[in-house]
């Protein structure tokens, strides 16, 4: 089991569509965690056209469930399945304000879902961009692998690398610097991955290809096109759940942990 979350430092670089996109092409059962603290609901919104969601249960609910001593018994109730996949999904809040109340129960359900592992579960969360008020950064550190995602322009860069040393101090202090890299949108437009990695310090575990077509089928719920599966965005979400397979296993190597089977 992995527990893996993706931030950014700035702007929109993609973060919820590289999320999505990431878990409907993962393959082993996988949970899609929203704790973005903004409260933009942009799965329900965009993805999902607006449509009615399953269950009215969000992160929130589960706010209640830890006061009541059921945050265990009620995440796999929470839940609910996007359509077409092996995906579970778990809505974030409603609002930003609702945020802002959830800070006791970050941790705890940091835990709640690494114990998913029973069920052969990996987890991906979409922490949403640091330094808003509720930004669930205990999501952030608890990860198996934490990725910082940002585009290859100049301001781009320049933004997340305000926030790299912090998130690199964070990791560091608990021994965990292996378990953090970057995911870069759009390599080439106009930096590469090189100098992504030279500038904020930390490795690209990944990269997403500039596919503004492709990309609107999670952002906005757009019908695929013909070749939307064996497009650009499609072939390079199949390799970065390699590249990320791979980065996981070093991690975990580092930290002395046993190694999983095959991310395949």
């Amino acid at each position: 089991m992995a527990l893996i979350a993706l931030t950014s430092a700035n702007g929109s670089p993609g973060v919820t569509t590289t999320v999505l996109g990431l878990a409907l092409s993962w393959p082993r059962p996988v949970v899609l965690v929203d704790a973005d603290p903004t409260g933009s609901r942009a799965i329900p919104a965009g993805y999902l056209r607006g449509g009615e969601l399953p269950t009215t249960r969000t992160v929130v609910d589960l706010a209640v469930s830890l006061r009541a001593g059921t945050l265990v018994a009620d995440l796999p109730k929470s839940v609910f399945t996007l359509p077409d996949s092996h995906v579970q999904a778990l809505a974030g809040p409603l609002n930003h304000l609702q945020s802002q109340a959830l800070g006791p129960l970050w941790e705890p359900l940091a835990a709640a879902l690494k114990a998913l592992e029973g069920n052969g579960q990996d987890v991906i969360i979409d922490v949403g961009r640091l330094g808003l008020d509720g930004s669930p950064i205990p999501l952030l550190t608890a990860a198996d692998l934490a990725l910082v995602v940002t585009r290859s322009s100049l301001p781009a860069l320049v933004g997340a690398s305000s926030w790299a040393p912090t998130v690199r101090e964070w990791f560091e202090r608990s021994g965990a610097g292996t378990s953090l890299g970057a995911l870069v949108v759009g390599p080439g437009r106009p930096y590469g991955e090189r100098d992504a990695a030279k500038v904020l310090g930390m490795p690209v575990a990944a990269s997403l290809a500039w596919d503004p077509e492709s990309a609107s089928v999670y952002s906005d719920g757009a019908t695929p096109g013909r070749k939307f599966q064996t497009g650009a965005l499609a072939k390079s979400l199949r390799a970065a759940v390699q590249g990320l397979g791979s980065a996981l296993t070093a991690a975990r190597i580092d930290l002395g942990l046993a190694v999983e089977g095959s991310w395949s």
